[in-house]
């Protein structure tokens, strides 16, 4: 992983350090859903159902006309988590349900690299498709208060999506982050760690 890391990173200054008069930097807000959940090491104990959250932020997109190809960069907030059985073992049962909800909140910093298709003969004024790819760092800004439950600081994933650019301006997008480093373990269970699991949609609007 730390050189699939290193290969985005190394494309990113690529491309900044080319000819800047050729590319086209813009910016703006972003907001969005998301169904995530949480992919424990094993699976004989909790069980994880989905749940509803949110994200919100701003950002940059830099692309360079002719190749299609460019990098998106962002701050971000994003709400995650899972609904565990936790209440379902006798050792929890008196503290928490068998339908227990755990928030994960996250300040996350993309870098994805993108490629847009705009070699439509004007069309691409309307509608554009695009894809992008990138690691992603979170940071955890609070979680849900789970005495049986330690939180990682921060967690590493990578983001995988598609979507269409609409009248130069607006941007909708589908969006999947698998998360490579654990966000929770369980305290008193050995190696017992799950990771985050987020599908998405995004709306943005570039200046």
């Amino acid at each position: 992983m730390k050189k699939l890391l290193c290969t985005f990173i190394i494309l990113a200054i690529s491309l900044l350090t080319a000819s800047e008069a050729a590319a086209e930097f813009r910016y703006g807000p972003i907001v969005g859903g998301n169904v995530s959940t949480l992919r424990f090491k094993q699976d004989n104990i909790w069980k994880a159902r989905s749940s509803f959250g949110a994200t919100a932020g701003v950002m940059g997109e830099l692309m360079f006309p002719g190749i299609g190809f460019g990098i998106d960069i962002g701050l971000q907030y994003d709400m995650r988590g899972a609904k565990l059985n936790i209440g379902d073992f006798p050792m929890w049962a008196d503290d928490y349900s068998s339908n227990e909800m755990v928030r994960l909140h996250y300040i996350n910093l993309p870098l994805h690299l993108r490629y847009k298709y705009t070699n439509m003969n004007g069309f691409e004024d309307y509608l554009a498709p695009f894809a992008y790819a990138g690691p992603s760092i979170g940071f955890l800004a609070g979680h849900s208060k789970v005495d049986c439950i330690d939180y990682a600081a921060g967690e590493l994933g990578i983001d995988f999506g598609i979507g269409v650019e609409l009248m130069r301006h607006w941007q909708v997008s589908f969006n999947y982050n698998w998360g490579l480093t654990y966000a929770l373990k369980a305290k008193i269970l050995t190696n017992y760690s799950a990771r985050n699991s987020t599908f998405g949609i995004r709306v943005s609007y570039l200046f």
